[in-house]
């Protein structure tokens, strides 16, 4: 592979805002997408996912580099150098990265790669807790597995096609695709692409959203005709599958703190032809209350640590902090318990997050069942979906039932 320059410094110029500013990474190489028109798939796709690469390995490059944050733009080519080594680029004649030490590279590599805060390239705390609550052989297969690049998985909406006729459409549009067995409305890209310029998505045949996160809408055991609150909806990827369960009959109402998230919801569920949902953002309790025992069904998608979407997300890793899992957890429990009273006698509900940590998902269920809110639920179900088994994000997902 050749190295061209004007790729190489949007990479660093991207690193430097992602590292030093505490900008989010899938937002920063948007931007960065966007600095040169004449830049092909090619070009974008090395600036993408080498960026992702190297926040995704960061302790362990900055190690073998012996560079420390915040990171001088000298450190960030210094850190390029130790990517493309790794990879047997052989690295151009540039004065940026010229005394390369290759081989010593090699060397740190293989002593680091011994370390699993290293190999894995996680902080010590996030090591640790990862192996107090899962246990060192979980762990160790669940951070592997999260450290690898995430396939791109869309959902075909059933409002308008089915998962063939759309294999067979994208096939015509020059994507191939593969279905996944026990994801039946699931088909995941044989290469990585930009599938949003597709026919098939401006006609809104298909979502983009990982396998994990379909079974969620199907674990709350919509109905047409059903009243459904989605009360975490964000962007909606869950209500607007819901919509799709429930074939446009019946209502979602979408809720969130994010207006903007909603308005995002709206335009999605536009092109989705999905006509069953309502938005209504949360300015205030009393958004809650007028719904309490109200809904047939509700989803909580509680907001996480999102460690399970590291593979999608890998500067979450250096975000994180301990004292942000403290205040999380203690949000769930204010969530569940409060959003549970919108269930009305007899309906079901949803606790569902993307972490893997039982703190977050199997406990928070147990406290909320031994809770005065809790009082008149049972825990039907639950699912605990690890990345390490399925290669897709984890999750966890609860199924409640309130009694009569």
């Amino acid at each position: 592979m050749r190295l061209h320059r004007n790729l190489v410094f949007a990479t660093v110029d991207a690193l430097l805002e992602i590292f030093n500013e505490g900008q989010y990474a899938d937002k920063v190489i948007e931007k960065t997408l966007k600095r040169d028109k004449r830049w092909g798939a090619r070009d974008r796709s090395f600036i993408a996912e080498t960026t992702y690469d190297i926040v995704r390995w960061k302790r362990l490059y900055a190690e073998i580099a012996e560079v420390k944050e915040p990171f001088s733009r000298e450190n960030a080519f210094r850190l390029f150098a130790v990517w493309a080594t790794l990879r047997g680029i052989e690295l151009p004649d540039w004065k940026q990265i010229e005394d390369t030490p290759t081989r010593r590279i090699k060397g740190r590599f293989d002593a680091l790669s011994k370390i699993r805060k290293f190999r894995e390239s996680v902080p010590d705390w996030l090591d640790e807790l990862g192996v107090a609550e899962l246990g060192e052989e979980t762990w160790e297969k669940e951070i592997g597995a999260l450290n690898k690049q995430a396939p791109v998985i869309i959902r075909a909406n059933r409002l308008k096609t089915d998962v063939l006729t759309l294999k067979q459409k994208l096939a015509d549009e020059g994507f191939e695709t593969i279905n996944l067995k026990d994801y039946p409305d699931a088909l995941q890209l044989v290469e990585r692409a930009n599938i949003f310029k597709t026919e098939s998505f401006q006609n809104g045949l298909f979502e983009v959203q990982d396998a994990s996160s379909q079974l969620v809408a199907d674990f709350l055991g919509v109905q047409p005709g059903d009243r459904v609150v989605d009360t975490c909806a964000g962007a909606g990827g869950k209500s607007l599958h819901l919509a799709a369960l429930m074939e446009n009959k019946g209502q979602v109402i979408a809720l969130d703190i994010y207006g903007n998230k909603l308005k995002e919801l709206k335009r999605r569920a536009k092109r989705a032809g999905a006509h069953n949902i309502e938005t209504r953002a949360i300015e205030n309790n009393k958004v809650i209350k007028k719904l309490y025992g109200k809904a047939d069904k509700v989803l909580i998608d509680a907001p996480c640590s999102g460690l399970g979407v590291l593979s999608r997300n890998p500067d979450a890793k250096w975000k994180l902090e301990p004292e942000f899992l403290d205040r999380i957890r203690k949000t769930q429990q204010e969530i569940i318990r409060q959003y549970s009273k919108i269930v009305k006698k007899g309906g079901k509900m949803v606790y569902a997050t993307c972490s893997i940590l039982p703190s977050e998902n199997q406990l928070q269920v147990k406290d909320f069942l031994a809770s005065e809110e809790g009082k008149d639920f049972k825990l039907v179900e639950d699912q605990k979906i690890l990345s390490s088994e399925t290669g897709y994000d984890g999750f966890y997902m609860a199924l409640l039932d309130k009694a009569n």
